[in-house]
This record gives C-alpha cells, structure tokens and sequence, in this order.
C-alpha cells in the first residue's frame, strides 16, 4: 500500500459463500457501497490503491476470490461457485450494491449481474474476451494445456503460458526470476478458473443481453486495439451499456485516472 493510502482505516473480515467456502474481503471508508472484484492473479490487496482513492466518498470492499490470499478453495471449480462467492459479499454488504471489475473480474462480474444478483450499477475494466469467432478453438486448446500443466503441478510453466498471452498486463520485462514470481506462482492454479471464466472466450452477446444494471465498459487508449473493440463490442452488447477509452492509459491502468471516472459513473443520477 502507498504512503496516501497507509492511513486509511481497514476492517477485515470473512463471509460463507453457497458451498461453505470462506471468503476474506476488506473494507474502507463509509458511504454508499462499492466492491472491486479482481483479475487473474489479483487479491484484495491488489485494489487497496484503487480502494483508498474511492474510500473518501464510498464504502469500498475488496475480496480474495477464491483460491487466493485468505479465502478458501472447495472443489470442484465452477464459475457458478464464483458468482456464489460474489453473491455473499453482496449480502455482506447489503444495500444498493455497485461493482467494478477489472479484466477477468469484470467479466465474473458481467456473468453475476446476469444471472440475478442484485447489482445496482456495475463497471468493468477491460473484460479480455476476443471478437471473432475464429479464436474460439485457440482459446479452447490454450486452456486444455494450461489445465494439463496445472494437473501436472508444473506452475512455472502454466504462469508462463499465461503471461506469454497479449492478454496479460501482469507481464512486465523481466519478471521471471523476480521477488514477485514465487507469489504469482502460489496463484497460478486460479488461472484456469479466470479461463473458465470467459467461456469461449469470445464476446457473450446473449449473456450481456440479459444484464438489467447500467454497465460502464471502460478500456485504456494505449491498450492493444483487440482489447478496445471488445471493450465497445462489450458495450454494444449491453441493454444499458455505455464505453468510455481513458486516453493514455494501458491494460495497467492508473488508479488515480481510472477512479475519478468510476465515481462519476456511481453517483450519477
């Protein structure tokens, strides 16, 4: 956590999800209630700079999704188990309800508010699904090799995989070999769980359709261009949608650019 952000006030705490699954999440500041929900490799302590910027006028809740930091991992995987885990926090938190996701999280996100959860106002970060249809077998054998090496217990190789994806964000120069790396491996079993999370991998048109909330679908300018015209693919899709580009900005958004466009969006009439 940053200097600005040290001094913020935390309470941490554990919900039950569906299946008996513990899940820890953390929260900050009062006011209305907002939840971020992480991407591939991310914890709640991932969002605590994105978090503390939002804690000055909401109730911001971060949480480990499952198989990560202090949350549990019952199996099997299924993403309805995910969307469970999502749907505890929510009680949790109670109220109107508005949710962020980024990447992989947004997309979690997008498929909890369509099957019913009851999110009020929802955005999303860059959601990694492709737009054409033709990337559907490549996506499928990807995940078949990242399950098998997951099974195997060869992590290296499957965060490899992963991080060798033009998806990736979470792949900076040199980062084999790092202080990070042993910590991104501890989570590399959640990569196959973000897999499963997209489905096909591509735009799901029917899903998004079915999604009441008015959704923000925001992507960085200096992002690659799949990435934008999913973004607006996204949206396009949404009965509600809408999509911003923050000019400048990569898949590693900074949080002081990206936060004051959510909040914008969260209070608006």
């Amino acid at each position: 956590m940053d200097e600005a952000n040290s001094t913020l006030s935390r309470v941490r705490g554990r919900v039950t999800s569906a299946d008996g699954t513990r899940i820890a999440y953390e929260r900050y500041g009062d006011g209305p209630p907002v939840i971020l929900v992480g991407g591939a490799l991310g914890t709640a302590e991932a969002e605590r700079p994105l978090a503390g910027l939002l804690a000055s006028r909401f109730s911001v809740v971060a949480y480990d999704r499952r198989g990560r930091g202090g949350s549990g991992d019952t199996g099997p995987y299924a993403v309805g188990r995910e969307i469970d885990d999502l749907a505890a926090v929510v009680d949790e938190v109670g109220g109107d309800v508005t949710v962020h996701g980024t990447s992989s999280g947004g997309a979690l996100a997008l498929a909890a508010a369509a099957a019913g959860l009851p999110i009020a106002r929802l955005s999303v970060f860059e959601p990694p699904y492709a737009t054409g249809a033709e990337t559907r077998a490549a996506f499928a054998a990807r995940g078949r090799r990242l399950v098998a090496l997951l099974d195997e217990g060869r992590r290296d190789e499957a965060l490899e995989l992963f991080l060798s994806d033009a998806a990736a964000p979470e792949a900076p120069a040199g980062l084999r070999g790092s202080v990070r790396w042993p910590l991104l491996a501890d989570l590399a079993h959640t990569l196959a769980y973000d897999h499963a999370v997209l489905g096909d991998g591509v735009v799901p048109d029917a899903l998004l359709g079915s999604v009441d909330a008015p959704v923000l679908v925001v992507d960085g300018g200096f992002s690659p261009a799949w990435t934008r015209e999913a973004a607006q693919a996204v949206a396009a899709a949404l009965p509600r949608g809408r999509h911003r580009t923050l000019t400048g900005q990569t898949q590693l958004v900074a949080p002081h650019v990206l936060a004051p466009v959510l909040e914008e969006f969260f209070v608006e009439e």
